[in-house]
Parts: structure tokens; sequence; C-alpha cells
């Protein structure tokens, strides 16, 4: 992760805990052991950055982190679909103010209508 979306994502982890939230941090990838085995963190891929769960509801959201310039991958566009499929809050945060919009507007994939999706 580019270091500015480093810088975003730690903010709006702090932001959203102290918005009565709880937020966790995602690893996604593969890597290979001393031992030359490979792996996997399990999660699917194109996992958002971070997830959680507002504490007045439970509601679950998940909010991708990205720079001003930053585009979501095919495999992030396709985990986007799926949970707009049902109806989960989620979307591309680019600051602190836009991950409050997602979690308090209990948005749907903000921040994704201008990559394709098969639920147009």
């Amino acid at each position: 992760m580019a270091s500015e979306e480093h810088s975003i994502q730690k903010k709006i982890q702090v932001a959203l805990s102290q918005h009565k939230c709880s937020v966790f941090r995602t690893n996604v990838g593969k890597v290979q052991t001393i031992d030359h085995r490979w792996f996997d963190t399990g999660l699917p891929q194109g996992h958002f950055d971070l997830y959680g769960f507002r504490w007045v509801d439970n509601q679950v959201f998940y909010i991708e982190v990205k720079s001003k310039t930053g585009k979501p991958r095919e495999d992030q566009i396709r985990f986007h679909e799926f949970l707009a499929s049902h109806n989960v809050i989620h979307g591309i945060a680019r600051s602190v103010q836009d991950a409050l919009m997602i979690v308090d507007g209990s948005l749907v994939g903000l921040g994704f209508d201008d990559y394709g999706s098969d639920l147009r």
C-alpha cells in the first residue's frame, strides 16, 4: 500500500474507533515462509483494507482506502459487486470524511460509480 494510503488508513481507523465503531485492518496476500512454503491470509481476493461494525446497531461495514488518484483493482470491483448484491455498507474512502460518510450514511458502494459493475 502506498504510504499516502497507509496514512489515510491509520487516520480512518482512529476516527472510526472514536466514532463508536470497532474497526479492523486486513492483510491480504501471499508470502513465502522461511522454509519456502506459501502462506495465504485466507481472505478473499479483493477484500477491502478495513472492516468493522457500528456499536449502535451492529451493522457491518467495509472500507477500501485509496489516495486521491487511486483506482480499485478488478478483484476489488468484484468484491464490491458481491457486497452490493447483499446491500452491505461499503465504499472507497479517500479521507476520514469519506469513511464517516459511508458508515454514518449506510452507503452501499460509494466511489465505485466510475468503475464497471454487473449490477447496473
